[in-house]
Formats: structure tokens, sequence, C-alpha cells
């Protein structure tokens, strides 16, 4: 089950630039489109005549055009026009809370009268001139909470990710898990060490020596419903590490929005966002091609252990330490699921009676 009564990050503008979008967020099939007046609108991808799929037709006039018979959406949900009828009594479809920000389309699945866009989350980085930001879209056949747990615990980069990030001093450095202001957040940091393979690129691009010991550090931050936001970086060693001035380290923001689509696959919207040389668009893309591998690793991982699951559902999962991260993240999400529920039933009360 998700959450519902929050902001989940449901797709980018240019997805739906020149047509419809259809995607399915926390088991509801949406239909996006851009109105004529340029605001976002976000339906259900459902044509109250005959059924159709409203994503696979076009925007007239400020109005969503079901592809089959013509039948015209608002984004309110009701109906505009449809040729040679009269509409009036045409039933609704449901209509969701939509906000663009940040270069990013978010969408409210639940009640709606509870949203409020001052709970989208902050982003500085994407309205600061001095950050750069790259990043891409993947689609996982597996539970959201699985990436949560991935991301909460970098352990296994040594492994998954041996050629890139990975290396044995991530293993041999001690995590703290806290919980911090309702965020969970894990924190390693690494001394006098070298730079694996991703990083001597980003300290050669900021300038530095790639061959130089490096104190590194990685805080990873969650937030809910579901995102996940990593502090990462290296300063050459002996300059402070984390808290070093920017001349003597390579950092950066791993931004990760993870958004349910059904009980077993999400939508993994991932990138960076970096503080050093924002003006290099090259710089971006290749930060971009080089963590776009990284991701593809993860996805092969995390959908064989999907499947793994499913077929052996008896099996219990052990905990270790260093998974306290993903499970004080799947605490707050069972908590927030349970007052869900719980107010549901009270709303279903009070209209009953």
């Amino acid at each position: 089950m998700f959450t519902k009564n929050c902001w989940y990050v449901a797709c980018t503008p240019d997805e739906f630039a020149e047509k419809p979008l259809g995607r399915q967020i926390c088991g509801e099939r949406i239909a996006f489109f851009r109105n004529t007046d340029g605001k976002v609108g976000a339906v259900q991808d459902f044509c109250p005549h005959r059924g159709a799929p409203l994503s696979l037709g076009y925007v007239e006039d400020g109005g969503l055009v079901c592809g089959y018979h013509g039948l015209k959406m608002g984004a309110d949900g009701k109906t505009l026009s449809m040729p040679k009828q009269r509409v009036g009594g045409f039933p609704c479809v449901k209509s969701y809370p939509v906000e663009e920000r940040y270069g990013f389309v978010w969408v409210w699945t639940g009640d709606a009268s509870l949203a409020n866009t001052d709970d989208i989350p902050v982003l500085h980085w994407a309205e600061d001139p001095e950050w750069a930001y790259g990043g891409g879209l993947y689609h996982i056949n597996c539970d959201y909470k699985l990436m949560i747990d991935n991301l909460m615990d970098l352990t296994h980069e040594t492994y998954v990710h041996s050629t890139s990030i990975g290396q044995k001093e991530i293993d041999e450095a001690p995590v703290k898990t806290k919980l911090v202001d309702g965020e969970v957040q894990t924190v390693r940091h690494m001394e006098n060490i070298k730079a694996p393979p991703f990083w001597q690129a980003a300290l050669t691009a900021n300038g530095l020596d790639a061959d130089a010991d490096v104190d590194r550090w990685q805080i990873c931050r969650f937030n809910p419903p579901s995102h996940v936001m990593i502090e990462v970086g290296v300063a050459i060693a002996g300059n402070g590490g984390y808290e070093a001035e920017a001349q003597h380290k390579a950092s950066s923001i791993v931004v990760d929005f993870i958004t349910p689509e059904t009980e077993t696959s999400h939508w993994y919207f991932w990138g960076m966002a970096r503080n050093f040389k924002p003006e290099d668009s090259a710089l971006t893309d290749q930060i971009r091609q080089g963590q776009g591998q990284i991701f593809s690793e993860d996805l092969e991982m995390l959908e064989r252990q999907q499947r793994n699951i499913l077929e052996f559902p008896e099996r219990n999962l052990l905990k270790l330490d260093i998974d306290s991260g993903g499970v004080q993240a799947r605490r707050i999400i069972d908590k927030l699921l349970e007052k869900e529920q719980q107010d549901s039933k009270i709303t279903s009360v009070s209209v009953s009676a």
C-alpha cells in the first residue's frame, strides 16, 4: 500500500511537451497535459464515454480531447464538449492537484482537500545559478521501498558498483543512523583513502589531483513519502573533509525521487546537483551518463531481488546494523499509512452518519 496524502514527482515537463502523458501512480492511471494557459492538468486517464485512455488523445483549446470519439475533457475532470452531443449530464472523472516546480511535475493522489503546495520539499539547488543539475528516469519492477532500502544503505556500492563508486573502505567505515526532525539520516565518513574512479574524474573536472589521498563522505537523508537526498563528495585529505572549502573538494547531492506505480513497480527519478563548474554543460552530460550507468546496475539487482521475494514469501529477511536507515524509513511510512487509514475510516463514518 502507499501513502496518498502527499506530493510525489509524477513526471518532467518534457515528457508531455508534444502530446499528453499517461502514467500510473500509486495504482491510479493519470493523464497529464498542458492547457492553453500553460498550466498542467492531471485527470483520471479514462474517457467517460467508452473508457478509452484520454492520454492517447490531444490538446485543443485548453481541453484534453479523447482520441477515440472526440470528447473534450477539462483539467477539472468535467466534460467540455463532444461532437453532436449535449454533455451537461456527462459524469466527471477524477482530477488531481498538480504543481509544476523545480523542473518537475508534482501530483497529489489522495484527498484533494488536504493538498497544500507549501508541503512540496524546497530544492534550493534547483533555483540557484551556482548549481547545475542533470538526471533521468528509470522504470523499475520492484516495490518502491526496496529502492529506499538501497539508497539508505550504501554498503552495496562496494559490490554492485565496484568499477565506479565502490571501494572496500565503505565496508570498513562505521555508519551512524539518526532521526532528526522527522528526517532519517545515515552518515558515513572515510579518511585518507584513494578516490574511486567516479570521484577521480570529479576531482579532475574540478582542477584537483585525482591521485591524492582524500576524505570521503556519504550522508543519506530520507524524507517521506519517498524522497532521498544524498550528500556525497571527496576532499583532498587534511583540508577538513566535509567542511573543506570549495577549492579543495568535489561534492554534490544525489537526487532520488521514488514514485510508486504498483505494489511491485515504481518510477525512479534520479539525478545529481553539483556546485562546481555549473556552466559546464558537457560536464553535466558526462556526469549524467556515468550516473545513469551506475543506477542501471541497481536496477537489475533490485528487480531480481523483488522476484526472489515474491517467489519465497515465507522467508524472513535479516535486519543488520547497516539496514537501520531503511528500517527507520519504513517505520515512518508505516505510521503515515496507519494514520491515513484511520482518517479515512473517520471520514467514512462521518459521511454515513
